[in-house]
């Protein structure tokens, strides 16, 4: 559910943002070839490391079609007692909306082919956020425009949990002035913990 942009409106310096705009394409293309049946052990090791922070409100994601597919996670933590939000993609240079989820909640088409629940606005104590890439210091890349830096700093208390296959990590990733780096990635292989 992340918007698929091209650059960051706060604007990188131009040898970041180059290099960035390499990695996402690389990024991309790993992404839509990996095995999808792997994702799976990204949803088990999210739930392993969720399921003790319960009750809270977390933050999920509505998958875009070559996304790891979150939806099967949020129905078990609904199920185990998290208030479940799902982000509102507003207009350019604003922080991601979060807005309660549940199986019963009708969805609503948002921008660039995101969904998002017609439900009351939440702030989330755990955010899921999906990844193009990621390194292991906790950096990560996004879709470029900003909306999970925005939010991270919006929301300097929440822990913050990327998610991505373990075919996405990269030796290292470039940093811009606003990049926000998680406090934990998880992979189907392991949980790598920054906090």
């Amino acid at each position: 559910m992340v918007a698929p942009h091209i650059s960051s409106p706060q604007g990188d310096p131009p040898a970041v943002a180059a290099r960035k705009k390499e990695l996402r394409q690389h990024c991309m293309a790993t992404l839509k070839a990996r095995d999808e049946a792997l994702d799976s052990g990204i949803l088990t090791h999210l739930h392993t490391l969720l399921r003790p922070l319960l009750p809270a409100v977390v933050a999920g994601v509505w998958p875009l079609p070559h996304e790891v597919n979150l939806c099967p996670l949020c129905h078990i933590l609904v199920d185990a007692g998290a208030t479940m939000v799902l982000p509102e993609t507003p207009p350019r240079g604003q922080p991601l909306i979060f807005r309660r989820w549940t199986p019963h909640t009708p969805m609503m088409q948002g921008r660039f082919g995101t969904e998002f629940p017609d439900g009351p606005v939440l702030q989330p104590a755990i955010i899921l956020v999906p990844l193009l890439g990621f390194d292991r210091t906790g950096n990560r890349l996004g879709y470029g425009g900003g909306y999970y830096d925005r939010t991270l700093a919006a929301l300097p208390d929440a822990l913050s949990i990327g998610y991505a296959p373990s075919c996405q990590e990269l030796d290292s990733l470039p940093a811009g002035p606003y990049d926000r780096a998680l406090s934990c990635i998880v992979t189907e292989k392991e949980i790598l913990r920054f906090d």
